[in-house]
């Protein structure tokens, strides 16, 4: 079974931005809509509401046995795609990858720990919800035909 999440992406973005813009002007900071949408791309790593919405529209398509490559904590990998879940947020799938060769998760000389399957929460753009302590996506996801 192959997921796409791009057809309710951006309206699950937009639903999100103007939930934000209600919540904060129950706070008593009014935020027009526009200002809600540049928060929500920010919020999910990206500069402004355009690279977002992009992102939304070409969604990573990932299936078992589909390969991919991308970094996972800042190592690059290629391997293929094991298992593939929706969670119930509708916008984010938990994958499960075998990488070719074990990644090094652990950034000191003095030790090491190697990793060859994970798994991780993505959006739409393959990207993880989580970042390490730089900013940097846990997770970032490349297919071929993106």
């Amino acid at each position: 079974m192959e997921l796409d999440l791009s057809k309710s992406a951006v309206t699950a973005l937009k639903t999100e931005a103007k939930s934000l813009r209600e919540d904060r002007t129950w706070e008593g900071t009014p935020t027009s809509h526009a200002q809600a949408l540049e928060l929500v791309a920010r919020k999910h790593g990206v500069r402004d509401w355009n690279t977002l919405r992009a992102q939304a529209v070409r969604p990573v398509r990932l299936a078992p046995g589909t390969r991919v490559s991308g970094t996972y904590l800042g190592q690059s990998f290629a391997g293929h795609v094991q298992g593939v879940q929706l969670l119930a947020q509708g916008n984010r799938l938990r994958v499960i990858l075998h990488f070719d060769d074990a990644v090094d998760v652990v950034q000191f000389e003095s030790f090491s720990a190697f990793r060859q399957r994970v798994t991780a929460i993505v959006g739409q753009d393959g990207r993880s919800f989580t970042h390490t302590s730089d900013g940097v996506p846990h997770m970032v996801l490349e297919t071929a035909g993106i």
